[in-house]
């Protein structure tokens, strides 16, 4: 059984796809690390919000966030969260994305999960234990990519113009204000622009106010709240927007699958 235990100490044992459950406190920040193992987490209460050097990605109840081997990168937890997760050695991780990405769980993964975080660490390879991880393994290459992640362009002042929007976020920022920031002609900046973070503009604001307003929502702020924060005009704009994106207006989003 692999539960609360130091996932570096879970990472030495003689298996190829390892399960363990964790549970973190409100708060709680893991500083920047890495891990030989890709990590597929899930969580079902709570939300993680972990930033590499390439992005951020929140990871909502109820979804999970793919990390692949060796990834840099640190966690921030929003609300006490309940973690599961799965371990793969890199040579098992063919299939899985090559970069960080926010995916959706279904409820037979989420069951498989649940077994599995109660075997013994040194599980029979040969038998129904191995059987159930070698499952696991083939769900995990199914599972859908959600639009949580949050790409950070490479050019040193674009990605610090970035990341001081996502500090504080503001729905109707215009091209115009940026590429004056950085000295350059709207056309320049939009081309640099997408070319480094593979989005429009347009597309990644949206994307950095949905990433920003996440976890407020998952700890109870009222969307009326956090939609005037971001500079909507009304609830019902960023409701709008959230849905698009997401499929569900803010509240039935969060209280899905639990």
């Amino acid at each position: 059984m692999v539960r609360n235990t130091p996932v570096r100490l879970v990472e030495t044992a003689p298996r190829k796809i390892l399960a363990f459950a964790n549970d973190y406190a409100d708060g709680h920040v893991i500083p920047p690390h890495h891990h030989r193992h890709g990590q597929l987490l899930f969580g079902s209460a709570g939300m993680l919000v972990l930033t590499t050097p390439q992005g951020t990605w929140a990871m909502p109840p109820q979804r999970g966030m793919w990390i692949p081997p060796g990834t840099e990168h640190n966690v921030r937890v929003q609300g006490d969260v309940r973690l599961q997760g799965v371990l793969l050695e890199p040579d098992m991780a063919e299939g899985m994305p090559a970069q960080c990405q926010v995916v959706g769980i279904s409820p037979f993964l989420r069951g498989l999960i649940a077994k599995a975080v109660d075997l013994p660490i040194e599980y029979d390879e040969s038998g129904h234990e191995g059987a159930l991880m070698t499952l696991i393994r083939h769900e995990m290459r199914q599972l859908p990519v959600l639009p949580l992640s949050l790409p950070f362009p490479a050019h040193a002042r674009l990605a610090e113009q970035c990341r001081q929007f996502l500090e504080s976020p503001a729905a109707h920022a215009q091209i115009d204000e940026w590429s004056m920031a950085l000295g350059m002609s709207r056309r320049s900046f939009t081309r640099l622009f997408r070319r480094e973070t593979g989005l429009t503009f347009i597309a990644w604001r949206q994307q950095a106010c949905l990433v920003a307003a996440l976890p407020r929502l998952a700890a109870g702020e009222p969307v009326t709240d956090v939609a005037m924060s971001l500079g909507y005009d009304n609830p019902a704009a960023f409701t709008t927007m959230f849905k698009r994106l997401l499929g569900a207006p803010p509240r039935i989003y969060l209280q899905r699958d639990r």
